[in-house]
């Protein structure tokens, strides 16, 4: 069993930034997959980003990449999302979520994922 908290979201102005966080409990973070899913109002929630057990491996939807940059320290069973050059679109409540998993791979669908966290919410004023 895994618990995910997130935190770090707010209220920015467009073209600031955030960095989110997402804090897993238990011994074994390393063993998962890790993932940021985001939901806006009225909409299905989408893939962000996601990273491999190890971090060497990273994924991005198109609409983030050269803005936003995934990544983990397993130490501190972290996994961290630092949006840059922020834009109203990327507003919505923010999740993250952790795969358990043997491969060293990024995992892109809601249904691989095992456990998920609570959301923040990221609100992007123009």
């Amino acid at each position: 069993q895994v618990q995910l908290v997130e935190s770090g979201g707010g209220l920015v102005q467009a073209g600031g930034s955030l960095r989110l966080s997402c804090a897993a409990s238990g011994r074994t973070f390393s063993s998962y997959a890790m993932g940021w899913f985001r939901q806006a109002p009225g909409k299905e929630r989408e893939f962000v980003a996601a990273i491999s057990r190890s971090g060497e491996s990273t994924d991005y939807t198109d609409s983030v990449k050269g803005r936003f940059t995934i990544s983990r320290g397993n130490a501190k069973n972290t996994v961290y999302l630092q949006m840059n050059s922020l834009k109203p679109e990327d507003t919505a409540v923010y999740y993250c979520a952790a795969k358990s998993t043997y491969y060293s791979r990024t995992y892109y669908y809601k249904y691989e994922y095992d456990y998920w966290g609570q959301g923040t919410q990221v609100t992007v004023s123009s």
